[in-house]
């Protein structure tokens, strides 16, 4: 019998070997996924790093994002998922652009309808808007008391709102204490004429003394010069006074009624001359820099649309309203026609025409000299007030420059152009002399506002663009490269999903 050879065993490997091969095939597949991934990401960075580093110049397509929503990238056209607004594109190979610049194509430049301004030096003239009313003019508001004590025999204005004249008579008084002073008038008036040239010069001067106090004290107690002569000739003296108007106007208050006893002092009637007016304005804190005593002020009332009045500003109070937040400001107008009733409501504008720095400039009245309480007392030279008498003060005094060939034009941009975050105030400038249109955005430090314009005090040049429409688009595409911008100072990139998102 034949001996067979015996089948060779299938060679097993101890447990030991075979992970030791499970794992170098592992590591094999890892190494090689790690290379190749490597040398991809070499060849494609990061479209955020690319537009930050510098030097660099690779070659991407187009992202297409939303200007309300940048954190949504599309690599074609289409709409936005969120509110459905068209996509626009951003070109990511503008890495030798250094930040904060952008550069967009005229394609991509086109559908966000950018606008600049250029920043330029010149004079500009703001308007500051109030409102107010019309009151008394408190300067010519008289209150007819009595001068002394008696009885109310007759008022010959009875109700408030008449019209009176002035020397119209408005009351007759009542008073014993008219006749002894009447007597010594009629007997100081009958020793004046019984004076001869022999007569003593002492006794002269005695006598015509005591004849001109009688006439003095019956002065005081309210009797015109006409009523003392018309004693004087019928040296009969009378126990009744007639009180007459001492200015023209309306009988605004009336205070007493026939028959009534009145004293010393007792105010009857209060009449306001109404031919000339106060308008009582209130300023905004923000615009007083633009405010000037003697400027002009045009105003409007309900009761004659389209038609204006005007006058100057006569006084602005040195207090603020704390409730409100504004001053106020008193304009005086005349009122012949007797249009301007008190109470009514008005709305004013005031123009100012500044140079640099914010100065407000004056044409016609540079180096005249103004009454510091009448402004509509203006002289050429240094004197005193026709009104008052007051000294007058030079108008440059009251804050104005004059406008001449001196003065230089502030650096305004339009107010449009400022985006405000906080308390910084960014522009979008663009940068001239480049391939493609390219913007920058810029700190400025501004001056007060002027209108449509802001005076600009440090971080721009007359000359350079300023974009005034398509700002935030700008910026939000700043956002999406991950560079700085007014919202986004830091320059971190926009996070693609929301926080909750994250598992």
């Amino acid at each position: 019998m034949t001996q067979t050879e015996p089948t060779p065993k299938k060679i097993s490997m101890v447990p030991a070997a075979r992970w030791k091969f499970v794992l170098a095939v592992i590591g094999g597949i890892a190494a090689g996924f790690l290379l190749h991934w490597g040398l991809s990401s070499a060849k494609m960075p990061h479209p955020a790093a690319n537009q930050i580093s510098q030097g660099q110049s690779p070659a991407q397509a187009d992202v297409w994002t939303c200007s309300m929503h940048p954190q949504i990238h599309q690599p074609k056209p289409g709409k936005c998922p969120i509110c459905f607004m068209d996509l626009i594109p951003v070109e990511s190979s503008e890495a030798s652009v250094a930040a904060p610049q952008i550069s967009f194509s005229p394609e991509a430049l086109k559908p966000m309808e950018v606008q600049t301004s250029l920043v330029e030096r010149k004079f500009v003239e703001t308007e500051v808007r109030m409102v107010g009313r019309i009151a008394y003019d408190e300067t010519r508001v008289k209150n007819i008391t009595a001068w002394v004590p008696g009885r109310i025999d007759k008022l010959f204005v009875d109700f408030t709102g008449t019209t009176v004249r002035k020397g119209d008579h408005l009351i007759e008084l009542y008073s014993p204490e008219l006749l002894s002073a009447q007597s010594e008038l009629i007997q100081a008036a009958q020793a004046v004429k019984n004076l001869n040239p022999d007569t003593s010069d002492l006794m002269k001067r005695t006598v015509e003394s005591t004849y001109a106090s009688a006439r003095k004290k019956l002065q005081l107690l309210g009797l015109t010069d006409e009523q003392l002569t018309e004693i004087e000739q019928t040296a009969v003296p009378s126990d009744h006074v007639t009180i007459y108007a001492p200015i023209g106007g309306i009988v605004i208050e009336k205070e007493a009624t026939e028959g009534m006893y009145v004293e010393t002092g007792t105010r009857i009637y209060t009449i306001a001359d109404l031919s000339q007016m106060w308008v009582l304005l209130d300023a905004y804190e923000s615009d007083m820099m633009w405010l000037r005593y003697g400027q002009e002020a045009v105003f409007e009332v309900e009761a004659y649309p389209g038609r204006t009045f005007s006058g100057a500003i006569s006084f602005i109070d040195p207090r603020l309203d704390t409730n409100t937040r504004t001053v106020k400001l008193r304009v005086n107008v005349g009122n012949s026609e007797g249009l301007l009733k008190p109470g009514m409501f008005v709305s004013a504008v005031v123009k100012a025409k500044i140079a640099e720095e914010g100065k407000v400039m004056t044409k016609n009245m540079a180096g005249n000299w103004i009454c510091p309480m009448h402004p509509d007392i203006v002289k050429d030279k240094a004197g005193t007030c026709d009104l008052c008498g007051m000294d007058l003060v030079i108008i440059e005094s009251l804050g104005y420059v004059p406008m001449d060939a001196d003065q230089k034009p502030p650096l305004l941009i339009p107010a449009s152009a400022v985006l405000f975050t906080g308390k910084r105030a960014v522009v979008y400038v663009q940068v001239p002399e480049t391939e493609k249109p390219t913007f920058e955005g810029r700190e400025i430090i501004l001056g007060p506002r002027a209108g449509d314009y802001y005076l600009v005090r440090e971080g721009l040049s007359a000359g350079e663009a300023v974009v005034t429409k398509g700002s935030f688009k700008i910026d939000s595409s700043l956002q999406i490269q991950a560079k700085p911008s007014m919202m986004n100072p830091e320059g971190q990139p926009v996070p693609a999903v929301h926080e909750g998102h994250k598992m």
